[in-house]
C-alpha cells in the first residue's frame, strides 16, 4: 500500500521552532519535493488500499538525494540521518520513529526501476521550465562510457569464473533436491590451476610464452565445455524433479536451475568467442560477453589514452549552458554518435517546448545529414565540425561569427560546472551495473 506523507507528528516535535529549520540548501529541496508530482512514479508499482503500508515516499525521495549529493552508501545513509536532527527534519521523519531499514530503501529501488527515475526527471525538468529556469539559447551534447563492474575481461579469466561458478551452481541445484544422482566432478582447482599458470608463463623471456598462454586457454576451453555439457545433464534432470513436484515445486529450485541454465547459455558464448580468438579471428565487438553478471557490457573504443579500450555502455548527455541535464539516453555498444544527436534534440522540444537557439557537439558527430535535420527542427545555429576535411565552401560557414553565440573557431561550449541546487538529473544505469549515477532528484538501482 502506498503513502506519499507522513502525517504522525509525536511528542518529540514540541521542540523550539529554531531547531526546526533548515539549511537552505536542503530548504530550497525540501519545498522542491513537496510537488506532487513527485510521488505518480511511484503508485502503479503500489496497492492503493491493500498490502504493507509503505514508508512515505516524501521520506523515500529525500533520503535518496541526501545519498546521492552526499556519495552515501545505503548503510551510511541510514546511520547519518539516525544521528542528525537536520536530516531527520529534512526527510520527514519524527524522533520518535525509526529510520528505515537499508534493505527497504533498496528494495523500493529495485521495484520501481530505472522507469520512475526517468519520469522523475521529467517532472524535475516540467518543474523547472514552468519556473523560467531553463535557458534554451546554448544546448550542447557529448557521448561518455558507463563503466560496468567487471575486472578486465580476458579469455582465460572468464573461462575459470565459469568453471567455479558452474561447481557452485550446480551444488546449489543438487542441495535443493534436484539432480541428486547426476554425476558431476568440479573442475574448479584446475581451471584455478591453470589460469595461475599463465602469469608465471608470460614472464619468461623466450618466444614460446604466448604459443604456451594460447594453449593453457584451449585447455581451460575444453574444460569448460566438459563442465558445461555435465551441468546441461543436472538441468535436464532437475527440470524433470521440478514437473514431477507440480504444486509442490520449490522455489529455492527453480531459482537455482534458471540461474544454472541463465550460466549455461553466456558460458556457451565465452566458448565459441574464445576458440574464434584462437582460430586467429576477432570476435565482433557488438555481440562479445565481457562478463558473467553483467550480459550487456561491452567493449568500447573511446580513444583515451589511458583507457583505449573500456569496458560498459555508452551514454550521450544532452545540457544546457547552464549544466543543467536536459536528456541522457544509455545504449548497449558502441553506436555512432551522429544517429543519437536528432532524436535528443527532439525529445528536449518535447520536454520543454522549446527549440534550441544553438546546438554543438564534437567531430564524431559531424555527419552532412544532421545539420539538414536540425534545421528543420527550428535550430537557428549549428555548430559541429564535420569528420572530414572541410571544403572551401564549409570552412567559410565554419568561420563566420555568431551574434551572441559562439565565437568563430571555437564551436562548443565551455564546460559548465553542475548546479549545486536540487535543478540536476541523476540517471541510473540500465543495468544492473552499479557505476557512478550523474547528478539529480532520483535514484536507480
Amino acid at each position: 500500500m502506498l503513502r506519499t506523507r507522513n502525517d504522525q507528528p509525536t511528542l518529540w516535535d514540541a521542540i523550539p521552532p529554531e531547531l526546526l529549520e533548515l539549511p537552505e540548501q536542503l530548504a530550497k529541496v525540501d519545498r522542491l519535493l513537496d510537488d506532487e508530482r513527485f510521488f505518480a512514479p511511484f503508485v502503479p508499482h503500489f496497492h492503493p488500499s491493500e498490502g504493507r503500508p509503505s514508508i512515505p515516499m516524501e521520506t523515500y525521495l529525500r533520503l535518496m538525494f541526501l545519498k546521492y549529493r552526499y556519495r552515501l552508501g545505503y548503510e551510511p545513509l541510514c546511520a547519518e540521518v539516525a544521528d542528525s536532527l537536520t536530516w531527520r527534519r529534512f526527510c520527514r521523519i519524527p524522533l520518535g520513529v525509526r529510520v528505515p531499514h537499508p534493505a527497504t530503501l533498496m528494495k523500493i529501488t529495485t521495484r520501481c526501476g530505472p522507469a520512475a527515475v526517468e519520469q522523475l526527471n521529467d517532472a524535475l525538468l516540467e518543474q523547472a521550465a514552468e519556473a523560467k529556469l531553463v535557458r534554451m539559447h546554448k544546448v550542447r551534447a557529448d557521448t561518455t562510457v558507463i563503466e560496468a563492474d567487471v575486472a578486465y575481461p580476458t579469455d582465460s579469466g572468464l573461462l575459470a569464473k565459469a568453471i567455479s561458478r558452474i561447481g557452485a551452481s550446480v551444488k546449489k541445484v543438487k542441495a535443493a533436491g534436484g539432480a541428486t544422482r547426476t554425476s558431476t566432478r568440479d573442475r574448479s582447482r584446475s581451471a584455478g590451476k591453470r589460469a595461475r599458470s599463465i602469469a608465471a608463463n608470460l614472464k619468461r623471456r623466450t618466444g614460446e610464452a604466448k604459443d604456451e598462454v594460447r594453449r593453457i586457454t584451449a585447455d581451460l576451453a575444453e574444460l569448460a565445455g566438459t563442465g558445461a555439457a555435465e551441468a546441461h545433464r543436472v538441468v535436464a534432470n532437475a527440470k524433470r524433479a521440478l514437473r514431477r513436484q507440480g504444486a509442490a515445486v520449490c522455489g529455492t529450485l527453480a531459482r537455482a536451475v534458471v540461474d544454472l541454465a541463465t550460466l549455461l547459455e553466456r558460458t556457451g558464448k565465452i566458448i565459441v568467442q574464445t576458440r574464434t580468438r584462437l582460430a586467429g579471428d576477432t570476435p565482433p565487438g557488438a555481440s562479445r560477453l565481457v562478463s558473467l553478471h553483467d550480459p550487456d557490457a561491452r567493449p568500447i573504443v573511446k580513444g583515451r589514452l589511458g583507457k583505449p579500450v573500456e569496458f560498459g555502455y555508452k551514454a550521450q548527455i544532452t545540457d544546457n549552458a547552464d549544466g543543467l541535464v536536459l536528456d541522457y539516453e544509455v545504449r548497449i555498444g558502441n553506436p555512432p554518435d551522429a544517429e543519437l544527436l536528432v532524436p535528443a534534440i527532439e525529445r528536449v522540444v518535447r520536454r520543454v517546448g522549446q527549440v534550441p537557439r544553438a546546438v554543438t557537439a564534437d567531430r564524431g558527430y559531424g555527419d552532412t545529414g544532421i545539420d539538414d535535420k536540425l534545421t528543420e527542427l527550428g535550430v537557428a545555429t549549428v555548430a559541429i565540425p564535420r569528420k572530414a576535411k572541410p571544403s572551401a565552401t564549409r570552412r567559410e560557414i565554419e568561420r563566420q561569427p555568431r551574434s551572441g553565440g559562439w565565437s568563430s573557431g571555437a564551436p562548443a561550449l565551455k564546460a559548465a560546472s553542475p548546479p549545486s541546487n536540487a535543478a540536476t538529473r541523476w540517471t541510473a544505469p540500465a543495468s544492473t551495473a552499479s557505476t557512478e549515477p550523474a547528478p539529480g532528484v532520483a535514484t536507480g538501482s
